[in-house]
């Protein structure tokens, strides 16, 4: 006899199912590739040089490059150089700490007003020293995908200033950040490189700089000196800007640059080495209050440039530079600050050393750095034939509409040859508009050229004006630069919309597939004797699906980015609230629920204290939870216990895992081994922190081996011990175990191995974190056992939605919660530092790839299978259902996987509407690895 059409169901075979969880992650991979490709394309890099003989289409008026106006220049990089480092505090409305510190550039700019000036550079992001050194050099602007490279530079192929310098007989010595050997490794005559990646070494780059810069400013073998130093940048980066190690850097800058300037000046005699030597001191981006940069905020895009030119220029140089910002210092000496955009440097630079401009700059010679060059004023350089301006200033204005004529020339040109070379390039509306403002400034050239020779007036009844022909000429050029500027700002990234929309289009189809996959599943795992619990797991399912669609909206918004914690935490609470709710109604409530919804309550203040970095202001607000903290217990009570309950913590979290081992693991030899490791590894993590810690007092090598090799030896256990698991694995008579214990064993296992390595990164708020991990994820499987006695199920067919929900939410607020965000300054450098001194691109990159995803995805994904075993274990034996834990194993993961491939989904659709809104790029990019690392769930059950 047939069996009835209800019964007559193929139970799905679990062979198959590791095949279909690599089918899902080899199409998301796929989607999301072809979507960066069509997103993250750079611009066309034309591998086109300026040559000195280049002639063709130039007006006769400046038929040649300009001339020299200095004889050396000294670029000075104080990396992350912030504008209130080096302003005076009086331009800003609250004196802070760190001002007034390079006091020598302010008295410099306050005496002496005609050959020195404070500069306010606005740099474009993304703000990372390798983007904007290759920025400053080349003239372009920088590309989000070059951020990838930022560990690893690529020598520098596109036409720059290095390249001008060196083919046109300039020398070149180069001392400080290696970055510089990287992008330009055969374009300096000497060269002391210092590793730069250690953010803990504050000192042997700047200890190198200092060795060599002194005795250099004295040598004749260079015609450019640049040196690089980077204790600012590290300082911030490890103690952040109001600390004492970043006032020391600067207060240590300021003894080097006075013993600069003194040598240059020493040496600025006529006939001397440094007559007419031009000195820059700049930042290359700025930083935020904690240290970091790379984003776009006002504070890690302004940074500060200083010019002193040991030959005074003429006085009319002051109605040049004018007043564009003026205040007097603290001392009462009036000191102003002009602004200038970083992207004019390479122009303004090469104009000033009379080299070809870099092909590919779209820069425009700056006028008040150019005039603050006493050669630009100098009548013998200037080599007019036809006739003689009547005034210093109109002289001037004749050079300098000369360097604009070129300056306009070059980016013109290079305009064309990249509309002609780009896949994509700009659009014939805007090429037309910059194409019609040239044409305008060329067609007025020779009128100015004519204004600029008066016959028969006096030179004290000539006054240049605004309105005079040769300073409309300058703001005709002007016009021109400025405008290309702003199109190659909006519209510089090159969006291959084919290819995003076949990625996204993928991507959706995809997410359907995996939801049906998961309904299907469903329907063939239900009993037939059961189906009426489909009615009766609605109510959970859609609740479920609010929670994802809520979140998945939300991240429309910009704001989200930053705010992405908080709304995890708010939907976590909300889903506990609900579930008291149901249980009071019901009367049947629960420790659990409680415990769960305390704990959000723990981890919403945990998240404000991560987020705190982020604050803009340099302190809290009064009602921010971490200062109402701070003034309830005082901050030495806090400062005291936050050395002494990590170490408490790590002893409680290593007898839960320890009792955790005992009844998870059930085979002998690797219970004992993963117990040996576990043991070892909490003690060598508890001598880490107490070296690090003021209450210990240690002899200089106990604290040297706690800081160093305590941190290496639990790297090696943790490696050793998923080594074991695995060859346990593969080799182990494991088959004598059911299933349950199979995963059980396995899972415990990798966890216990990777925990001791997250939690040393995390540093000494790792055992709290810890402690709210363990805790919230006993709350979730406690009242997922709940949920399947609720239902009354024999077994359970479908797993509980909201808990694998609250699984994801739950790691989405460990994330925030311990200090990471989802931008590009939001990666904790030093955690890839830790037992180590020196960088190793490798071992770094690991250590930092660890610390970022570890409790937010490591630990959530090697945990989801106790979900399924809890479930499994609570079942009735009497199943009709066969392999009930791989089914329920196989839904979890489906579940948990396509909450994340929602979240993915929705931000390309966000950032593909939101494609030209700078925060939308770096967030994409950070939320894009997210999902690369969150789909490792797709191989763990095929491990297990």
């Amino acid at each position: 006899m047939a069996a009835p059409a209800s019964r007559r169901r193929r139970e799905p075979s679990s062979r198959s199912w590791p095949l279909l969880f690599v089918a899902i992650l080899a199409v998301h991979s796929v989607a999301i590739y072809l979507f960066t490709r069509g997103f993250l394309l750079t611009r066309t890099e034309l591998d086109v040089h300026s040559h000195r003989d280049d002639r063709t289409g130039v007006s006769p008026g400046c038929s040649s490059w300009p001339r020299p106006a200095v004889d050396r220049l000294v670029i000075v990089v104080l990396d992350a150089l912030r504008f209130d480092f080096v302003a005076p505090s009086t331009f800003f409305p609250e004196k802070q700490p760190w001002m007034d510190k390079l006091q020598v550039l302010q008295k410099l700019a306050a005496e002496e007003k005609n050959s020195a000036r404070i500069f306010k550079a606005l740099a474009d992001p993304p703000t990372t020293s390798l983007q904007r050194l290759k920025a400053l050099t080349t003239g372009g602007l920088p590309t989000f995908i070059d951020v990838g490279n930022s560990f690893g530079a690529p020598a520098i192929v596109e036409d720059n200033i290095m390249h001008q310098l060196v083919k046109n007989g300039k020398r070149v010595v180069m001392m400080g950040d290696d970055t510089w050997t990287q992008l330009y490794p055969e374009h300096f005559n000497k060269s002391f490189p210092y590793p730069s990646f250690n953010v803990k070494d504050l000192d042997t780059v700047d200890n190198g700089v200092i060795e060599h810069l002194l005795p250099s400013l004295r040598e004749n073998d260079w015609d450019v000196l640049i040196a690089h130093f980077l204790g600012v940048d590290h300082a911030g980066h490890i103690f952040g800007v109001d600390s004492t190690p970043m006032i020391q850097k600067l207060e240590q800058y300021n003894k080097i640059l006075e013993d600069v300037i003194d040598t240059l000046k020493s040496l600025s005699t006529p006939g001397g080495p440094h007559e007419n030597t031009l000195l820059l001191v700049m930042g290359d981006h700025g930083q935020t209050l904690n240290g970091d940069h790379g984003g776009g905020t006002s504070e890690e895009v302004e940074t500060s440039l200083f010019a002193w030119s040991s030959k005074t220029p003429p006085d009319a140089v002051l109605s040049v530079l004018g007043a564009n910002s003026c205040n007097f210092d603290l001392y009462g000496a009036e000191v102003c600050i002009s602004t200038m955009q970083q992207l004019d440097f390479a122009a303004t630079v090469s104009a000033l050393l009379g080299v070809p401009f870099p092909f590919g700059s779209i820069g425009r010679v700056n006028p008040e750095l150019y005039a603050l060059s006493a050669g630009t004023w100098d009548d013998q350089k200037m080599g007019v034939d036809a006739c003689t301006p009547q005034n210093d200033l109109e002289a001037w204005k004749r050079r300098y509409a000369e360097a604009l004529c070129v300056n306009s020339w070059q980016v013109k040109r290079y305009i064309d040859q990249y509309s002609g070379s780009s896949i994509i390039g700009f659009s014939a509306e805007y090429l037309h508009h910059v194409a019609e403002l040239y044409s305008k400034a060329q067609a007025n050239w020779s009128v100015a050229l004519r204004s600029t020779c008066p016959s028969e007036t006096a030179e004290e009844e000539f006054k240049a004006s605004s309105s005079s022909p040769l300073q409309l000429q300058i703001d005709a050029y002007s016009d021109f630069l400025e405008s290309f500027a702003k199109l190659a700002r909006s519209a510089w990234t090159e969006f291959d919309l084919w290819s995003m929309g076949i990625g996204l289009l993928l991507m959706i189809l995809s997410v359907i597939t995996q939801a049906c996959v998961l309904v299907k599943l469903n329907t063939i795992c239900q009993p037939s004797d059961q189906e009426s619990t489909s009615s009766r797991a609605i109510p959970k399912l859609s609740f479920a699906f609010m929670l994802v669609a809520i979140r998945a909206a939300s991240i429309l918004s910009n704001s989200y980015i930053l705010a992405e914690g908080r709304v995890a935490n708010f939907l976590l609470a909300t889903s506990c609230i609900a579930g008291v709710w149901h249980s009071a109604t019901k009367g049947n409530f629960s420790i659990e629920e409680f415990v769960f919804l305390l704990l959000n309550i723990f981890a919403r203040f945990g998240i404000e204290f991560g987020m705190s970095k982020q604050i803009a202001g340099p302190t809290v607000t009064k009602d921010h939870p971490v200062s109402i903290i701070l003034d309830m217990f005082g901050s030495s009570f806090c400062n005291g216990l936050m050395d002494i309950f990590p170490i408490i913590s790590l002893a409680l979290v290593a007898y839960i895992v320890l009792k955790f081992i005992t009844y998870a693991i059930y085979q002998r030899f690797l219970k004992y081994f993963i117990m040996s490791g576990t043991i070892l590894s909490y003690i060598f993590i508890a001598n880490h922190w107490a070296s690090e810690s003021t209450l210990f007092f240690h002899s200089k090598a106990i604290r040297d081996i706690g800081i160093s090799l305590a941190p290496r030896f639990v790297y090696a256990i943790g490696g050793f011990s998923l080594a074991i698991s695995a060859l346990c694995r593969l080799f182990g008579a494991i088959d004598t175990l059911r299933l349950n214990e199979r995963i059980t064993s396995l899972s415990a296992a990798m966890l216990c191995s990777w925990s001791p390595t997250i939690l040393i990164l995390l540093g000494r708020q790792g055992s709290f974190v810890a402690l709210i991990c363990i805790t919230g994820a006993w709350c979730i499987i406690m009242l997922q056992q709940k949920y399947q006695k609720d239902l009354k199920l024999d077994i359970i067919g479908v797993a509980n939605p909201v808990s694998v929900t609250q699984w994801s939410l739950f790691a989405v607020c460990l994330f925030y919660l311990t200090g990471h965000w989802c931008t590009f300054d939001g990666l904790r450098y030093g955690a890839a530092f830790v037992g180590f001194d020196h960088f190793h691109i490798i071992r770094q990159g690991l250590l930092l790839s660890i610390d970022t995803f570890g409790v937010s995805h490591i630990l959530p994904v090697l945990s989801l299978p106790f979900i399924a075993v809890h479930c499994y274990n609570k079942a009735s034996k009497k199943s009709k259902v066969k392999d009930v834990t791989t089914n329920i194993l196989i839904q979890v993961h489906l579940m948990y996987g396509l909450i994340t491939a929602i979240a993915t989904t929705l931000t390309i659709i966000c950032v593909t509407i939101q494609r030209r809104h700078l925060m939308y790029l770096s967030f994409k990019l950070c939320r894009f690895g997210v999902c690369l690392h969150q789909n490792m769930y797709l191989t763990l059950s095929d491990y297990s």
